[in-house]
């Protein structure tokens, strides 16, 4: 039987969410800077570098303070829940540009 440590869940979810709310921001800002520069892989491999070593350090110090490793489960729940909004997000806000070139 598997007991699931709730507490450790919560808590790694709770810190996910923010770190991986920054990660995707982070992502945007990266793609942002990367698509009108004259060197964008300089840009992307630093906002890669950067939001990976964020996104791994902060859930490895969650995992080590939780002493479970449910918190990692909840970490990465938090981090796919964001990952699904931020595709949501960036769906819907491209839909209504593309409807419009369509009816011009």
């Amino acid at each position: 039987m598997i007991i699931v440590d709730w507490p450790a869940v919560l808590l790694g979810f709770s810190f996910g969410l923010p770190v991986s709310a920054l990660f995707f921001i982070g992502l945007a800002w990266g793609m942002r800077r990367a698509l009108g520069s004259d060197r964008p892989g300089l840009w992307l491999m630093a906002s890669s570098f950067c939001r990976i070593a964020m996104l791994l350090g902060v859930g490895f110090l969650v995992t080590a303070y939780a002493d479970s490793n449910w918190a990692i489960a909840g970490y990465a729940l938090a981090f796919f829940l964001a990952r699904l909004v931020a595709v949501l997000w960036a769906r819907i806000s491209k839909a209504p540009a593309t409807a419009t070139q369509e009816g011009a």
